[in-house]
């Protein structure tokens, strides 16, 4: 099969990244967040308590952003908060 023949086949077939996107939510993400625990604990056990809760405030805010982009609502988490500002 000729280059171009696969390429078209694969246009035709329409590409998609449900497998990669699905494959990154199951294993990258947990790792991450495990990987984030790990250091606050290990901060936390130094007695940086303060250090501590800095970063959690950071690592909220960044789950926050994590969840509306896994979870593919952000054009409604946009309107809502418009909708606060404008009324």
């Amino acid at each position: 099969m000729a280059t171009s023949d696969v390429i078209a086949s694969l246009y035709a077939d329409g590409l998609a990244t449900n497998g990669l996107q699905s494959w990154i939510q199951s294993n990258i993400v947990p790792l991450i967040l495990l990987g984030i625990a790990i250091i606050l604990l290990w901060i936390g056990g130094r007695g940086d308590n303060a250090g501590v809760a800095r970063r959690s405030i950071g690592l909220i805010i960044g789950l926050v952003a994590l969840g509306i982009a896994v979870s593919g609502n952000g054009p409604k988490v946009g309107e809502f908060l418009a909708s606060l500002i404008v009324g």
